[in-house]
């Protein structure tokens, strides 16, 4: 649970999206570490709890807590935008197979939870790896 000067919340969210044409780009060790790291400085950075995070070859799973006054589609821009930004900068080589500029499909999933649910969507994104 958070809080603010005004409420306590429990306001959780699953984000998924993957590389644009579903590219198993992430199985990179170095992209994926330092995605990982982005992510986490991100989510500090704009107070965001993350829950529980796996970097899949194809795609990304973040259950994160957010303030109430976050809006899912302001979170999602912000991990997609600075993401692509900093792994560009970081992996040059990648802006030859994403020679548009766009990394992230423009698509992704999102799905709250509260604290019952929590469990679940943690447990299956640890169950990914397999």
């Amino acid at each position: 649970m958070g809080k603010t000067s005004s409420c306590i919340y429990n306001i959780n969210y699953h984000l998924i999206w993957c590389p644009k044409y579903r590219k198993p780009i992430l199985e990179e060790p170095k992209v994926k570490t330092f995605l990982e790291d982005q992510l986490q400085t991100i989510a500090d950075a704009k107070e965001y709890e993350i829950l529980e995070l796996q970097v899949m070859p194809d795609h990304i799973h973040l259950f994160i807590s957010a303030k109430p006054f976050e809006a899912p589609t302001d979170i999602v821009k912000v991990f997609k935008g600075v993401t692509a930004l900093r792994l560009f900068k970081k992996f040059p080589e990648l802006k030859e197979q994403y020679w548009r500029g766009k990394l992230w499909s423009p698509s992704y999933y999102v799905g709250t939870a509260g604290t019952v649910s929590a469990e679940t969507i943690k447990m299956y994104i640890q169950n990914q790896k397999g």
